[in-house]
């Protein structure tokens, strides 16, 4: 079973779409974007960022199978520091960080006592360039290297593996709500001079479920931007 968060918009939307289609058994959460109808069934409505709810929701699947997990759910807030909001700026930590240790540390027990689980969480160029008014989501996405790498070394012995894919910059999600402006700016510094297709997560995500020797790893996904 593959189990996605945050998965009625952007990326993780559509990472459920395209496993749901190709025949998957697919959970998926949202928060306030509701889900399009014809995939309603697929969802719950849960808030990472509460570790109560997100066991509710991980016993109520009753997953006995192999489980891969995809924790896309993540939020932004642009400010720059001086000028922060600090309960929004916790808010960015709370889902992107503690949300996402909150539905690893849920589903660990059930994946350790397979011996079998794979974890990929998404984390961003962002944490990587020093981009001005991004330090609640830089550091957010910096902090999942660090769990991951912790994680790995606590469960390898159990056939788990969790990676971060460090996502540059896409035709999806947080990408389209760049200004023009800004993304011609990008632009000219991604290698590649285009912004990246959705495709191309899909088959990193599948890459890593496949390989069981990949493990603690953050594996840049950017056209070759640094």
């Amino acid at each position: 079973m593959k189990i996605i968060t945050g998965a009625s918009r952007g990326i993780g939307k559509y990472l459920l779409e395209r496993y749901v289609n190709s025949g998957e058994m697919v959970c998926g959460t949202f928060l306030s974007t509701k889900p399009l109808p014809d995939f309603a069934r697929y969802y719950s409505q849960v808030d990472v960022s509460k570790y109560s709810e997100v066991v509710s929701w991980i016993t109520s699947l009753a997953v006995t199978d192999k489980i891969e997990v995809i924790n896309c759910a993540a939020i932004n807030y642009n400010s720059y520091a001086h000028k922060a909001n600090p309960n929004n700026w916790e808010r960015t930590i709370e889902i992107n960080l503690i949300g996402t240790f909150n539905v690893i540390r849920s589903i660990l027990p059930q994946m350790r006592k397979s011996n079998y689980g794979r974890i990929i969480n998404f984390s961003s160029v962002v944490a990587q360039t020093g981009i001005p008014g991004t330090s609640a989501y830089a550091a957010s996405k910096a902090g999942l290297w660090g769990l991951t790498k912790a994680v790995a070394a606590e469960n390898a012995s159990k056939g788990i593996t969790i990676n971060n894919l460090n996502l540059g910059y896409f035709q999806i999600g947080m990408g389209e709500e760049i200004s023009p402006e800004m993304r011609n700016k990008l632009i000219e510094k991604i290698p590649v001079n285009e912004f990246g297709e959705p495709e191309s997560i899909y088959n990193a995500v599948n890459f890593l479920i496949e390989n069981s020797y990949i493990n603690g790893a953050s594996l840049d996904i950017n056209g070759g931007l640094f």
